[in-house]
């Protein structure tokens, strides 16, 4: 580059910079893949591992004919746990952002919250923390993903499908050009 500070940048410098971008974003699903299983070595007391959770959920949404990108969500709602387990949801729901419509970038967003309505009690916080999203209109959907497959989802006997029956989906959802870009 021929600059050191961005606003002494020429247009040919950001040309070059875009083309490297798009090199390495279209390498996000194996980013993906890649972060997902780093979430094999945290099981943090649970009865599975946090890749094994994911798998999981992400069969469970299939199985209930969820869209693909729903599925992909349910599969990535917890890749934020290989950085930060107390603000998981949002570092999933923003790796997702680009890709997923609002409506599942919010249910991955909230979903500790919906989920907190089977265990907050205990841990002396609201469990009807959820009740603040009443009026969204992806509430329905983020009960869905929370109660049926999300919090159901740590049994070790369940017949769970391996990560590669989802990796077609997964480079389908981070090939597809960012929502917001498509949309323009």
């Amino acid at each position: 580059m021929s600059f050191t500070r961005m606003d002494q940048g020429k247009v040919e410098d950001w040309m070059v910079i875009g083309r490297e971008i798009v090199q390495r974003q279209s390498r996000m699903p194996m980013i993906i893949r890649s972060m997902l299983l780093q979430l094999e070595e945290q099981v943090d007391g649970f009865a599975v591992d946090q890749l094994r959770h994911g798998l999981q959920t992400a069969t469970r949404a299939l199985r209930a004919g969820a869209s693909e990108e729903l599925v992909v969500a349910a599969l990535c709602h917890d890749i934020g746990k290989v950085i930060s387990v107390e603000n998981h949801p949002a570092i999933a729901a923003e790796i997702l952002k680009p890709y997923v419509s609002e409506e599942t970038f919010q249910v991955v967003r909230t979903h500790q919250d919906f989920q907190g309505k089977h265990y907050y009690a205990l841990m002396g916080r609201d469990p009807d923390a959820r009740s603040q999203y009443v009026d969204q209109p992806w509430f329905r959907l983020a009960v869905t993903f929370t109660d049926e497959w999300d919090q159901a989802s740590f049994d070790p006997d369940y017949d769970t499908l391996p990560l590669a029956h989802f990796e077609p989906m997964i480079d389908r959802v981070f090939s597809r050009l960012p929502f917001k870009v498509a949309a323009d």
